[in-house]
């Protein structure tokens, strides 16, 4: 039975969310994006929801799931779970609403924000606001897709990420860095995963992305990235020794290659500054 807009309403003011703040997705048509857009907002209601595959890609992320057997029909039946036990359970067909811990809503002034919106180490970044626009425009973040940022920092780009609408999965081993990140996700009103960790522990570990922001680490973060087979991956690279290795990692890997050098001079009071030109890399697989 399908539900009707007054039963769906219903559902959202039990799970405790006004409809106007809910962003509702239909499982049917790709699974895939529903979740993401699970793991990317504080209140998502999936309609046709597979609830096991749903639950069982959530982990790592705080959420819980409100479930709607028959909603709106004579045998309905509601049910509130964490996603670890949501998996193990049988479920007849169903709709769910997917809450995390807090409410959260993303700002919506702008992109390639200025430096100074994010907690970083020191006067610079790699990542700054010039950088930033171009490897956004090049990873494509947007509802329904998952967004790794790969020795994240601060986690600029992948804050950004996130405000555009995209899950997003921060890693970096750094511990204060994984402190800014958190604190940068907050204040931009969005939800990041952290993983604080070297990319090799915890890379089987990851839900498969599809665009990848490499932001540290080398050649051969690049190349481990790369054989996750995700359909962008992007790659901020301040040294010029650097750029080639990484250009061939995303070649060996089957991507079609390319790059620009970013060098910028911003206007400060009534002369030019430059800022530390930084190689931007972006290979394809379609």
């Amino acid at each position: 039975m399908t539900a009707d807009l007054t039963s769906l309403h219903r559902f959202a003011t039990i799970a405790g969310r006004s409809w106007d703040r809910v962003v509702v997705v239909d499982a049917a048509a790709n699974p895939a994006a529903a979740l993401n857009v699970c793991r990317a907002r504080s209140s998502v209601l999936v309609r046709n929801a597979p609830v096991a595959e749903l639950a069982r890609g959530l982990a790592g992320w705080r959420r819980t799931l409100v479930v709607a057997e028959d909603l709106g029909g004579p045998t309905e039946q509601l049910s509130t779970v964490d996603p670890a036990d949501a998996v193990v359970r049988p479920w007849r067909s169903a709709d769910v609403i997917c809450l995390a811990d807090n409410e959260f809503t993303p700002g919506v002034d702008g992109w390639a924000l200025p430096d100074d919106r994010f907690a970083h180490r020191g006067s610079t970044m790699i990542a700054n606001a010039e950088v930033r626009a171009l490897v956004l425009a090049r990873l494509a973040p947007r509802p329904g897709v998952l967004v790794w940022d790969i020795g994240a920092g601060p986690g600029a780009v992948g804050v950004e990420c996130a405000r555009l609408g995209a899950a997003v999965v921060a890693v970096d081993r750094d511990p204060v860095q994984c402190v800014r990140i958190i604190a940068n996700a907050s204040a931009h009103g969005v939800d990041v995963r952290v993983e604080e960790a070297e990319l090799a522990d915890v890379l089987g570990d990851l839900p498969r992305p599809d665009a990848v922001f490499v932001g540290g680490g080398g050649a051969f973060v690049v190349a481990a990235c790369a054989k996750v087979g995700a359909p962008r991956v992007v790659a901020a690279v301040p040294e010029l020794d650097r750029v080639v290795p990484a250009r061939d990692a995303l070649r060996d890997a089957g991507y079609t290659v390319e790059g620009s050098l970013l060098s910028s001079a911003r206007l400060v009071g009534g002369a030019l500054a430059a800022t530390d030109p930084v190689t931007v890399l972006w290979g394809s697989s379609t």
